[in-house]
């Protein structure tokens, strides 16, 4: 199933970024089809128009690709580099560190991790399978916590408060 999906996902990435190479390169006009296709083992298809999709989500250890525009008022991605400072959910701390190349450290349990910069919040996912985003809320930085499995559009298992320690890559 895993390698049906990522069969799956990276056909949508080729024709995705062939339709932005040709957006880029202006070859696909307003009157052009402006859609994504993805191509199914079975050789079935399935169409989506580029207008509908605000990003790509890849689950797992993927990374998220962002096909819309960053909400305004937005803290911009360089707001979520360095050494962060988060609640665990049960009155402890522990540290996230997000890096400018997309990796992403915790210490509580020594993980590795990916993240993105996804709609005006960093989005983590774990190599144990759990899913944090760091998000400012009422300008405020919160930390979403996801247990493995989740979205990032779910309900969080808990939200604490999140501070940046070091303002800019570690």
């Amino acid at each position: 199933m895993r390698k049906f999906v990522v069969g799956v996902l990276a056909c949508g990435l080729v024709a995705g970024a062939s339709l932005l190479s040709g957006v880029a390169q202006g070859r696909v006009t307003k009157g052009g089809s402006g859609q994504i296709v993805i191509v199914f083992k079975d050789g079935h298809r399935q169409s989506f128009s580029m207008a509908d999709v605000a990003r790509i989500e890849f689950p797992g250890n993927s990374a998220v690709a962002d096909a819309g525009p960053t909400p305004a008022g937005a803290p911009p991605r360089g707001h979520f580099l360095g050494k962060w400072e988060v609640g665990d959910g049960n009155g402890g701390k522990f540290s996230i560190i997000l890096n400018d190349d997309g990796s992403a450290w915790r210490s509580l349990r020594h993980v590795r991790g990916r993240w993105a910069y996804v709609n005006g919040e960093a989005r983590v996912t774990w190599d144990d399978g759990a899913q944090d985003c760091i998000r400012r809320v009422d300008g405020e930085d919160k930390k979403f916590a996801f247990r493995e499995g989740k979205r990032f559009t779910d309900d969080p298992d808990n939200v604490t408060e999140a501070r940046n320690m070091s303002r800019g890559p570690v």
